[in-house]
């Protein structure tokens, strides 16, 4: 039953990009949208709603993860496709585990364990961040932070501390 529910929405989903993509061949106008010199990074934005998508039809919601990573990649290509700054890719990796941490959020949430995805999701998050700004303050990605990068060290480390201080000991 989920292998017949899997491959047809796999399906669907494959015959709906190939109808867009062999229009986008005959209809005037359509081939900027897949322009491999200006949108190439969309399509692994794409892929990762498409991840995201069979995970929701398929009743996999564990795929947000993956598809949050994928998305999240393609965003930080779509960033450096628009700007030419490929050099960024040696700090901007370190926000992948912040993709997987919002993809644990989506998960958690749809199988309602809200309060847990969110704690943990926000916590990675946090944590990718503060990695991002220390690559990037020392990597060449200065001009984003300015000299208040250490701020979210700060901000990172005080919301270890609370959540060592506050959680419920189960002892």
């Amino acid at each position: 039953m989920q292998s017949n529910r899997n491959n047809l929405a796999l399906g669907v989903i494959l015959i709906l990009l190939g109808v867009w993509l062999l229009a986008a061949r005959f209809v005037p106008g359509l081939e900027f949208w897949v322009s491999a010199r200006l949108g190439w990074p969309l399509f692994v934005i794409g892929a990762g709603g498409l991840l995201l998508l069979i995970g929701l039809l398929t009743g996999a919601v564990e795929m947000a993860v993956p598809a949050c990573i994928v998305g999240g990649i393609g965003g930080i290509l779509y960033w450096q496709n628009l700007t030419g700054d490929w050099a960024s890719w040696a700090y901007a990796w370190a926000l992948i585990p912040g993709f997987a941490g919002f993809g644990s959020m989506i998960s958690g949430i749809l199988r309602g364990r809200t309060a847990s995805a969110l704690r943990e999701g926000i916590g990675t998050i946090l944590f990718s961040l503060a990695l991002f700004a220390v690559f990037a303050s020392f990597l060449g990605g200065r001009q984003y932070f300015g000299p208040y990068w250490p701020l979210l060290l700060i901000l990172f480390g005080v919301w270890i501390l609370l959540r060592g201080l506050f959680r419920s000991n189960p002892h």
